[in-house]
C-alpha cells in the first residue's frame, strides 16, 4: 500500500462517525438507512462519510434494487495494521533492552548502603558585638 493509501486510512479512521460506521458494518452488511439511522445526521451527511470510507477502500456499496447495502472490506486495515505492527515490535524491543538495564543497576539494600554524610547546618553569625558576647558567655 503507497503512503497515500495509508493516508486515506488512517483519516477515513479519524472520525468517530465513521468508526461507529465500520463497527456497525462489522456485523454484516447493510442498507445506508440502517447505518444512518443512530446518527442526527443528514442523508446527504452520511452520504459523504461511505464515499470518504469508500475511497479508502475501508467499504464497498452494491445496488440491490433501490437499496445501496455497504460491506466493510476484511483485508483494507490490513496494511495500516502492518505499518502499525512495525513501531509495536520497535517499542517492545527498545522497552526490553530498559528493562534489561534497569534489572542490571541493582540498587544496594539500606543496611549495606554507605552511610551518607548530613549536612552541617551554619549559623550565622551576630553581626553586634553585644550578641557575639552572649553566643560566646563574655560578660562587659
Amino acid at each position: 500500500m503507497q503512503s497515500t493509501d495509508l493516508s486515506m486510512v488512517f483519516s477515513a479512521l479519524a472520525d468517530p462517525t465513521r468508526r461507529a460506521i465500520l463497527a456497525r458494518l462489522s456485523n454484516g452488511e447493510a442498507p445506508v438507512k440502517d447505518l444512518a439511522a443512530p446518527f442526527a445526521l443528514s442523508g446527504p451527511a452520511i452520504t459523504k462519510h461511505l464515499k470518504v470510507l469508500e475511497r479508502a477502500g475501508l467499504i464497498s456499496r452494491s445496488r440491490d434494487g433501490q437499496q445501496r447495502p455497504c460491506r466493510i472490506e476484511p483485508g483494507a486495515l490490513e496494511p495500516a495494521a502492518d505499518w502499525i505492527e512495525g513501531f509495536r515490535a520497535m517499542w517492545e524491543e527498545r522497552l526490553d533492552r530498559l528493562d534489561a538495564y534497569l534489572k542490571s543497576v541493582v540498587p544496594q539494600p539500606a543496611a549495606l548502603a554507605p552511610e551518607t554524610k548530613t549536612k552541617k547546618t551554619i549559623r550565622k553569625r551576630p553581626r553586634t558585638r553585644t550578641a557575639r558576647r552572649e553566643r560566646h558567655g563574655i560578660k562587659k
